[in-house]
């Protein structure tokens, strides 16, 4: 039975992913801040015949992390994977979001995943196996208009995870980065009520919440470094590797604008 723990796993990705694992037979260790909706995951699992921890737990604090860790293995008996899923979203120009609203994408984004992967290497160190599962974003390829402190910390997840492969090479230990396009949650709501004004929906291809589970679920299956749930926003990466100037126009249709 493989042990996967999941955070920001109460909606959206996180809680799409938990209940597909389950069904495949994981275990999972879930979390988030919202009790009521963690234990409704919870208990979705259990009711299907699966094993779940639902635990509250917020990624900006270090000793929840480890805590999270901690509760999982004291649970299961061991961790094998660990996914990097809680996040949210800010639009506007840069000199539009506010320093405090910036600090709190940082602290979620990419320091909640730092914590998160702080606390699960340890245990992948003494089993001798484990896999660090980071769900960023097409914007961490290639940032879009607007999007700016957004697009910001999901490349900071990128690199950390670039850095961790290399450090990991040769290892046991698999680090794989997800790069979802617009998918359909409730992060489009969330981020209008964190922007603090209404917000254009961005043009371009949407995907299904069980597409990027699913897509996660290979990739467990058989690790990958890089995963695209939908296959042809890998394209934007190459096109922006080869013609950034070209892709600076071509994005352009793709930003999520502050309606005023």
């Amino acid at each position: 039975m493989r042990v996967v723990a999941i955070t920001g796993a109460s909606s959206g990705i996180g809680r799409a992913t938990a209940l597909w694992l389950a069904r495949g037979g994981a275990a999972v260790a879930i979390c988030a801040r919202r009790r009521d909706r963690l234990e409704a995951v919870a208990a979705e699992i259990v009711a299907g015949g699966g094993q779940a921890l639902p635990l509250v737990a917020d990624v900006t604090r270090a000793a929840d992390m480890e805590a999270f860790v901690a509760r999982t293995i004291e649970r299961f008996g061991r961790l094998d994977v660990m996914i990097c899923n809680a996040g949210f979203g800010i639009a506007g120009t840069i000199d539009q979001v506010p320093p405090p609203q910036m600090q709190k994408l940082v602290d979620v984004n990419y320091t909640g995943t730092y914590h998160a992967v702080r606390a699960a290497l340890p245990v992948f160190r003494r089993q001798h196996a484990g896999h660090l599962i980071i769900v960023s974003s097409i914007v961490g390829k290639r940032g879009v208009p607007y999007m700016g402190a957004y697009a910001a910390t999901k490349f900071a997840q990128v690199g950390l995870a670039e850095c961790l492969r290399a450090e990991l090479a040769g290892t046991p230990i698999h680090v794989s980065v997800v790069y979802p396009v617009s998918t359909d949650t409730e992060f489009f709501d969330v981020m209008v009520g964190e922007t603090g004004a209404p917000v254009s929906r961005a043009f371009g291809p949407r995907q299904h919440v069980d597409t990027v589970a699913a897509a996660i679920g290979r990739a467990i299956d058989r690790p990958v470094p890089e995963v695209y749930p939908h296959r042809m926003s890998r394209g934007l990466a190459i096109m922006n590797a080869l013609a950034p100037g070209f892709t600076d126009r071509f994005v352009q249709r793709f930003g999520r604008k502050p309606v005023k």
